[in-house]
This record gives C-alpha cells, structure tokens and sequence, in this order.
C-alpha cells in the first residue's frame, strides 16, 4: 500500500507567534494520527518558482491516514491557532510503491 504524505510550503510567515502556536499543537495532532515528521525548516534550495522559505514532510502508512489526521479534530484545533499567521501551499499526496 502506498503511503501519504503531507507536503507544506510556506510562502510567508507574517504571524511567528501563529505559527509557535500551531506547532504546539500540531505535534501532538500528527503523532497521534500517525505521521512522521521527516522534514521541518532546515535548508533549503529553491529552483524554477520555488520560495526558499519553510518547508514541511510528515509521512502516514497510508494516503487514507493522511487524510484523516488532517480531518481530526486535534489538527483542526492547531489549524484555528495558524489561523491566518503563514501563507502556505499545504497537499496531501500518495506515494508511489
């Protein structure tokens, strides 16, 4: 089975207290819904349109669960802190076997 991945692209932060916020929560939210957090800030190389800015990889075994960890209600809570502190090109994809 292929797994799910979430991939976020910040384009700006405007609000960095938003964004503390929602990580506070948002941890919790994708540890309890079965994710892994395998990239977070760190560098980055931007090519083509790209925006050299934040960039996030959490993985799920499943496209399934990546869609239900996004749907609970623990991630929603942090979605509500985020409110409107980033610009962000956030997906849900499925992995190739």
């Amino acid at each position: 089975m292929p797994k799910g991945y979430w991939v976020s692209a910040y384009r700006t932060i405007s609000d960095p207290e938003k964004l503390a916020a929602y990580n506070k929560l948002a941890g919790p939210a994708v540890k309890a819904g079965g994710g892994r957090t395998r990239v977070r800030g760190g560098r980055v190389v931007a090519r083509d349109a790209g925006i050299a800015e934040r960039t996030v990889l959490v993985e799920f075994d499943s496209f399934e669960q990546a869609v239900a960890a996004y749907e609970s209600a623990a991630y929603q809570e942090a979605l509500l802190a985020l409110s409107d502190g980033v610009e962000r090109d956030f997906r849900i994809v499925e992995g190739i076997d």
